[in-house]
């Protein structure tokens, strides 16, 4: 049975191919790619049992394994009707496959499809169905898949599949970023065909006994005991770290290209029943290897593919009973160059060719700071320093932050930079990135300046406009020798003629002179020559009188009163017309239009009308709503009907905000007097007051006090003039009274002179 995520990616499988002859899926390592595959061809065989299928692997390795997983859906290598093959043997044997006529081709470990072998299948069987399915989309040299797969499908992330409990959490450690390992790895010069770093290098610099000792040191410290799998530069790194090893009492083992292939059989099942502790290999098991129980990781291979990165550590992130977590130890600081194993991938950008699927070596030269991702003491923060590693994050702490349901925070290196040009070579034209991601192809003129998001290009035929970062025009601009974007959303233009203007961005406004910016609470006002002007495409002006004009500032408007203009609009009371000026409403982030203040409702909210007669009214945080019209079609858009039923319930609703407010002051008061039962008089002086231990409640001011009978405290101001407070002090009866009794009911005995008392209820 599939799993939910996999039957929904089948789905959307199934629905590409309607459309799309060739689709490429991507799905993080250990989340079930071949049994996805193997579910595909047995549905297609079952709708066609005429149909024939290729699947082609990467690695001689991989095609056992895969016939052992087609198998358990009932498809047997013997059935002849579905072919696992490597690209090897079948790049050396297309004479004896040349009368087939394959209906679906399944590419696996796609991200290697771009080599000439894999396009001889594009070239031989155009019409047969493709499928490829890869963890990581991506490559080295930023060269997308489009020009074999015509869409790419994408599964959850590894974030949302340990979330989700399909793949293992885990712990990682790295390298400090001034340790000597890193030193010697930011010191690596060379590179490879592949644009990876050269091996030879990376084995002159690194395999050597003190890099060693580290790696050993590295996993007795943190994985002492358990089973896992050392990345190895070459194939003397690895059988000098395996002898290191076991010289130390850790069973290990090296397997390389050399290993012969039987060996390499019997020690890998060794390894699967734990009979053997530790594997180390050279690009052996970055790919296919499936061995659910590997509790660590050791990277101890530098490298700037991500594909790598996510394979190697891909082994140890499946799930199996018993194993709480994988650790992950870092040897080679690639966290720094690629982030977490959970960070966010771009991969479409990566499939369509504009983002490389690497790695950048001054990455590791930054200062790199995470989030802690607790918020606990300083001795909680994520980034521990313990030896020559530091603690990157703990399983707990991943757990809790992916459940909190947050993505986890990149490191810096990782931050989107600023938007900039750059230039194609082959074309000569120019175009947009950010960073290493390519947002607009190279299909301008020339790129005359960038701002964030935005950018001033000259098109072919020598004009000049605005584009967002994917190359969307938001506005032409005619010629221009020079742009500048400038603070505040200006934008400085210089004609061919030399002449230079200004363009407001949010409303497209032009000004001769350079306007000056003038903020008003949430909205902004430009100034220029003696004039206002709104910054809204239908723009309000005014000239700058001095003392005739008031600007009031709301969370959510600016109001300008114009004593020099009558009233232009209905209002909501009519006190407000009384006052004989006109008032217009600019509502923050409304860059469209400006309003007539009609007026404001009881508890704060106004009602405004613009300039074709529709009647909005504009509640705290809310925005605007449309409620009324100039020309109804209907009672409920009558201005004389909907405004006072606005009223009435904008009445009621402030008195009942009132009377809760009311409450629930009272309620405090009446809390905070429970805790002031323990208040007695003490004397300063002369005079009496109350105080609760060392804190002093009420102030010495009274002549006498009376101990308190509840919450109430009978208090003499002068001879025989008595009242009654309450212990914070506030009066309930004013002195007055030749004797007062406060009873415990509540009520209190008033005596106003010797024959004559009242009782009275005391309130609070």
């Amino acid at each position: 049975m599939l799993r939910p995520y996999q039957q929904n990616i089948k789905h959307n499988l199934f629905e590409a191919w309607r459309q799309y002859p060739s689709v490429m899926v991507q799905m993080p390592t250990g989340t079930g790619k071949t049994h996805l595959l193997a579910s595909v061809i047995s549905d297609r065989m079952m709708a066609d049992d005429t149909a024939s299928v290729w699947i082609v692997a990467h690695r001689r390795e991989l095609v056992e394994q895969i016939e052992e997983t087609v198998a358990r859906y009932g498809i047997s290598k013997d059935d002849g009707r579905v072919k696992v093959m490597s690209i090897q043997w079948l790049s050396k044997h297309w004479e004896d496959v040349k009368d087939e006529r394959p209906g679906l081709i399944v590419i696996d470990e796609a991200h290697h499809a771009l080599a000439g072998t894999y396009r001889e299948l594009w070239l031989r069987y155009p019409n047969a169905k493709k499928l490829g399915t890869t963890a990581t989309p991506c490559r080295l040299n930023r060269k997308g898949f489009t020009d074999l797969f015509d869409t790419l499908i994408t599964s959850d992330s590894i974030a949302d599949f340990i979330r989700q409990g399909w793949l293992s959490t885990f712990d990682y450690v790295s390298i400090r970023p001034d340790s000597e390992e890193q030193r010697l790895i930011n010191g690596l010069e060379r590179r490879g065909a592949d644009g990876d770093f050269q091996v030879k290098e990376m084995d002159t610099v690194l395999n050597r006994r003190p890099s060693i000792e580290r790696l050993y040191e590295s996993v007795r410290q943190y994985a002492d005991g358990k089973k896992g799998i050392v990345y190895a530069i070459s194939i003397s790194h690895a059988r000098n770290i395996a002898g290191y090893y076991n010289q130390y009492g850790m069973n290990t083992v090296a397997i390389d290209s050399k290993t012969p292939a039987n060996e390499r059989k019997r020690l890998v099942e060794n390894f699967r029943q734990g009979k053997i502790q530790v594997l180390v290999n050279v690009d052996v098991f970055s790919e296919g290897f499936d061995c659910p129980d590997v509790e660590f990781i050791q990277l101890a291979r530098p490298t700037l593919s991500l594909p790598k990165y996510l394979q190697q550590v891909g082994r140890g992130l499946r799930k199996t009973e018993g194993k709480e977590s994988c650790m992950i130890i870092d040897n080679v600081g690639l966290y720094r160059l690629f982030g977490l194993p959970t960070a966010h991938r771009d991969w479409q950008a990566m499939f369509e060719g504009r983002l490389a699927g690497k790695g950048y070596p001054e990455a590791n030269t930054r200062a790199v700071s995470y989030m802690a991702l607790s918020q606990g003491t300083d001795k909680d923060k994520t980034a521990e320093t313990d030896g020559q590693l530091e603690t990157i994050v703990s399983h707990g702490q991943l757990l809790d932050y992916l459940q909190s349901g947050k993505s986890l925070p990149e490191n810096d290196s990782l931050q989107p930079e600023k938007l900039r040009p750059f230039k194609d070579r082959a074309s000569g034209l120019y175009g947009l990135k950010r960073g290493n991601k390519i947002t607009s192809t190279a299909r301008y003129h020339s790129v005359l300046d960038t701002a964030e998001g935005l950018a001033t290009v000259c098109f072919d035929n020598g004009q000049t406009g605005i584009v967002d970062e994917s190359g969307n025009v938001r506005m032409r601009l005619g010629r221009c020798r020079s742009t500048k974007f400038m603070k505040g959303n200006i934008l400085a233009l210089t004609g061919n003629n030399g002449r230079k203007t200004y363009m407001d961005l949010l409303s497209g406004q032009i000004y001769n002179k350079q306007p000056r910016i003038r903020q008003f609470g949430p909205v902004q006002i430009l100034e220029e020559d003696g004039m206002y002007y709104s910054r809204t495409k239908e723009q309000y002006k005014i000239r700058k009188v001095s003392g005739c004009h008031i600007f009031h500032a709301t969370s959510s408007c600016l109001l300008v009163y114009d004593y020099y203009a009558a009233p232009v609009c209905r209002q909501v009371n009519e006190d407000d017309a009384r006052w004989g000026h006109d008032c217009v409403c600019l509502l923050a982030n409304d860059y469209d239009t400006y309003y007539r203040y009609c007026g404001m409702l009881s508890g704060g909210s106004i009602v405004i009308v613009d300039n074709v007669g529709k009647y909005y009214i504009v509640e705290e945080g809310r925005g605007k709503k449309y409620i009324a019209c100039e020309n109804p079609k209907t009672a409920d858009e009558n201005f004389d009907v909907v405004i006072p039923r606005l009223k009435a319930e904008a009445a009621r609703r402030t008195n009942m905000m009132v009377a809760e407010e009311r409450r629930a002051n009272e309620r405090k008061r009446m809390a905070r007097l429970e805790g002031m039962k323990a208040v007695v008089p003490f004397k300063s002086g002369m005079r009496w007051g109350l105080r609760q231990g060392d804190k002093v409640v009420v102030p010495p001011v009274y002549r006498n006090i009376q101990l308190p009978v509840g919450y109430y405290c009978a208090v003499e101001v002068s001879p025989c003039r008595w009242g009654i407070i309450m212990l914070d002090g506030k009066v309930v009866v004013e002195a007055g009274y030749s004797k007062v009794v406060i009873n415990g009911d509540g009520t209190a005995r008033l005596t106003v002179f010797p024959g004559k008392e009242k009782v009275v209820e005391l309130g609070t």
